[in-house]
């Protein structure tokens, strides 16, 4: 289902084609992530150890990520990352 609501981008989307690797969008709390892979797992990480995973069944699928400053995202499929405002 897409995404219904409101936020700020705060920075440039990643590349679309493209796993996320390592990144932490400019130090940002909240990052929007958009699958374009089926079953992509999307993992959090503080340096090489895993704060949570989880798993975007369907293309198209996104999910806010809340996340501290120096924690990681990456994705095992190619996917769109943005840093956004609180969508709260």
């Amino acid at each position: 289902m897409a995404y219904q609501g409101s936020f700020k981008l705060k920075g440039s989307s990643t590349s679309a084609g493209a796993v996320i690797s390592a990144s932490n969008f400019g130090r940002a709390h909240f990052v929007r992530v958009q699958t374009q892979a089926a079953a992509n797992t999307v993992t959090v990480k503080e340096g090489s150890d895993v704060i949570g995973t989880m798993i975007l069944v369907t293309a198209g699928d996104s999910v806010i990520i809340e996340k501290d400053e120096a924690h990681t995202i990456e994705t095992t499929g190619n996917a769109v990352g943005s840093a956004i405002s609180s969508p709260r």
